[in-house]
């Protein structure tokens, strides 16, 4: 797994903590991680919860000036970013070399959409987390703190669905008439491979 081709990980219904640590695990060991549709990434605990959470996130500021830092991102993107960043070590060249290897982004776009997707079984909520239990979505929480972009992601979002929907249904249909016309030559094919 580590040090090949970058890996792309489709974010969306897996935990942030579980997701963080092994990203970031195999951020230090060298391999390169980029990280799609990180508003769909969930957060145990109800949505008030984790506002309430937050809010005492963003009151930790610099006291005399607050203009540098720590920054409070509201995109999750950058949320995400950042819970990965404090996994890494990031005071110390090799955390800040691990740190340059992650990409994040909200929805999936250009040249990631054409690419696999992979996601990890060990972070994903439906195999983690009791189904009683609440969770949060990190675009709800993001939009509650400030974030002003859901619609327009939710609109893209639309548009390279149905874009892949189209897609998929062209290569069913190849892949139909593919296996139909193996059927058709099925006998020739045994008779020539009977007389070879």
């Amino acid at each position: 797994m580590v040090l090949e081709k970058p890996i792309l990980i489709d974010c969306r219904d897996h935990l942030m903590g579980r997701l963080a640590s092994i990203v970031a695990k195999e951020l230090l060991a060298g391999q390169k991680i980029i990280l799609v549709r990180c508003e769909e990434m969930v957060i145990s605990g109800s949505l008030v919860r984790n506002q309430t959470k937050y809010a005492q996130f963003r009151n930790k500021r610099m006291n005399t000036n607050p203009r540098r830092g720590p920054f409070h991102f509201k995109s999750p993107a950058r949320i995400v970013w950042r819970t990965i960043r404090g996994m890494v070590h990031q005071k110390t060249a090799r955390g800040q070399a691990a740190i340059g290897r992650l990409s994040t982004f909200e929805g999936i776009p250009h040249p990631y959409d054409k690419m696999k997707r992979q996601v990890i079984p060990s972070a994903l909520r439906v195999l983690r987390l009791k189904p009683n239990r609440k969770y949060t979505v990190v675009k709800d929480l993001a939009n509650n703190v400030g974030w002003k972009h859901k619609d327009l992601i939710d609109s893209l979002e639309d548009k390279r669905r149905a874009k892949s929907q189209v897609y998929f249904d062209k290569k069913k249909a190849s892949a139909a008439l593919a296996k139909k016309a193996e059927a058709a030559c099925a006998g020739e094919l045994a008779e020539a491979a009977c007389a070879g």
